[in-house]
């Protein structure tokens, strides 16, 4: 029996009332013992096609971010770090933006991406159209849509591409 009436008031005596305490997943891992991030979506546990993780997407953005600070700094003959004359904060975000657009749209993968093993595909496994990488990128440099993700590690942009990040 989950629910016990205690003083007019239902209780629920499931362990899964605290599991959001225990962070992402931990349902997941509470009803299904075999439950990864991908399997819902059909993708393997590990190796390739699996789902890129938080920590290696993250670091490819970082990546990603250096590059297109030094190519605005370059562009726009302004010191990356310099305090006196620094680059315009607006310009690597722009480099960056066009980086995603052109190199998702072309290759499905960016430079930092590339270099850590991560492609962005299609949930059938194709790559993304360009009307998509256009919205998931504008999604992306508006932050949150990145940072709140469900448990098979898709940030809302990603959902609203239908797409996800793989391993290559």
């Amino acid at each position: 029996m989950p629910h016990v009436i205690v003083a007019g008031v239902a209780r629920d005596t499931r362990r899964a009332v605290g599991s959001w305490l225990e962070g992402p997943g931990a349902a997941v891992r509470d009803s299904d013992p075999t439950g990864y991030p991908g399997k819902r979506l059909g993708l393997p546990p590990t190796g390739a096609g699996s789902v890129a993780g938080f920590g290696r997407r993250f670091v490819a953005l970082l990546i990603d971010w250096i590059v297109c600070v030094l190519i605005a700094s370059a562009l726009t003959r302004h010191a990356a770090v310099d305090g006196r004359a620094p680059v315009n904060p607006w310009w690597p975000v722009l480099v960056l933006a066009i980086e995603y657009v052109a190199l998702l749209g072309m290759v499905g993968t960016t430079l930092g991406m590339r270099l850590l093993g991560i492609g962005v595909r299609r949930l059938d496994g194709a790559r993304l159209a360009w009307l998509w990488v256009i919205v998931r990128t504008a999604m992306l440099l508006l932050v949150i849509p990145a940072v709140v993700y469900d448990r098979d590690q898709r940030g809302l942009h990603d959902k609203a591409a239908g797409a996800v990040a793989v391993r290559l």
